[in-house]
């Protein structure tokens, strides 16, 4: 479940007016006016990833254990990593490349640097990515059963948020079957954040079903 954005955070690869955009927040008076936002949040995000590599090359050791130190107390930090992966894993597949293109010797590098640095040694790395992809339900049919009252397991309710989150509009609740599980997320802290996302408090109805009202 995506976490409650707060748009007007510092400004990092996006600005506080990029985030209200992307969030719904903006109203464009022009057709041009959101092309343009869609350049720049694209233009933006392309020239951070390539950021990235001069991040690994020349950013100190102890800052960069300070990010993830630090960062690591923060749950938003830690939707951002998944969301950074998601993203990366995403566009490569829509591009036609295989992830472990990229994965394999980012790790590689990765390992060979950690080796160097902290153990002073040097070893082999192999890296082997083993995806299985199963296809379930259509999202339209979940996106039916949502809308008909039945509970649906987390994974289920997440995909239907990702593919089209307006179902929501045509919702007075939402429940959902908690003996299916959270990946890995605790089963309580999962809740109260669905809770947060659909604006009401969670309704457990017995030990595995939660029923939480949309806010309109």
């Amino acid at each position: 479940m995506e976490m409650e954005f707060e748009p007007d955070r510092p400004r990092g690869m996006l600005s506080p007016a990029d985030r209200e955009y992307l969030l719904g927040m903006t109203e464009m008076a022009h057709e041009q006016s959101k092309r343009n936002a869609e350049a720049r949040i694209r233009k933006r995000v392309t020239n951070s990833i390539v950021d990235f590599y001069l991040l690994i090359r020349t950013l100190e050791r102890k800052d960069r254990r300070q990010i993830f130190e630090k960062g690591l107390d923060d749950p938003a930090f830690e939707y951002g990593l998944t969301g950074m992966l998601a993203f990366t894993y995403m566009g490569l597949k829509e591009s036609g490349m295989d992830f472990e293109h990229v994965l394999g010797p980012a790790i590689t590098r990765a390992e060979e640097a950690y080796a160097a640095e902290g153990l002073g040694a040097t070893v082999d790395v192999d890296v082997d990515l083993d995806v299985t992809v199963e296809r379930r339900e259509e999202l339209d049919s979940v996106a039916a059963r949502l809308e008909a009252g039945e509970a649906v397991a987390p994974d289920e309710f997440m995909s239907v948020m990702a593919g089209d989150d307006a179902v929501l509009d045509r919702l007075d609740a939402v429940t959902l079957d908690m003996s299916k599980g959270t990946l890995g997320m605790d089963d309580e802290e999962y809740v109260q954040r669905v809770g947060a996302f659909l604006g009401s408090d969670p309704e457990w109805l017995d030990d595995d079903l939660v029923r939480i009202r949309v806010a309109q």
